[in-house]
């Protein structure tokens, strides 16, 4: 084992900084390679999770929004829909931060909104007990009324000035 795949078990900071030395030093041979691949496969893994996290509880209030908010009692509309807004606002602002700060996420985001769909159903379902015949089978939101801070399903468009 070398000097540097020891430290990667023993000082990870120590480890990244080190090898970051070595890059921009350009000193390649001495690089810990196996263990930088491992990382960086990692961090790109690790935004993949949050995208998908963040886009389930998105889709999962917006799913809420549309099926189950002009059903609530005129009380209750008024108290979940403030809840449901700043939830959808603040998921919103996450990805779009996600996205910025990784921009190659940019392609993957119809996969993701794909493959988070059924979960975010699943958890709609449960957190309103509507059947869950009542959500859609496919995604009924595309990746641009997810990300547009002025879509609500059913509600009509904000007026234009």
């Amino acid at each position: 084992m070398t000097d540097l795949a020891t430290l990667y078990q023993t000082d990870y900071s120590a480890w990244a900084k080190r090898n970051a030395e070595l890059l921009r030093a350009r000193r390649f041979d001495a690089l810990d390679i196996e263990h930088l691949l491992e990382e960086l496969s990692d961090m790109s893994k690790s935004d993949r999770r949050e995208l998908h996290s963040r886009l389930l509880v998105l889709i999962a209030h917006l799913l809420k929004w549309e099926f189950q908010y002009q059903n609530l009692s005129e009380r209750w509309r008024e108290f979940d829909g403030r809840s449901w807004r700043s939830t959808i606002i603040q998921q919103r602002e996450q990805i779009a931060e996600l996205l910025s700060e990784s921009p190659g996420l940019k392609s993957q985001l119809e996969d993701a909104v794909t493959g988070a769909y059924p979960a975010a159903v699943r958890l709609a379902h449960k957190e309103t007990r509507l059947p869950l015949a009542t959500f859609p089978e496919r995604c009924p939101y595309g990746a641009e009324q997810l990300l547009n801070d002025d879509f609500y399903p059913g509600t009509p468009p904000p007026l234009q000035p």
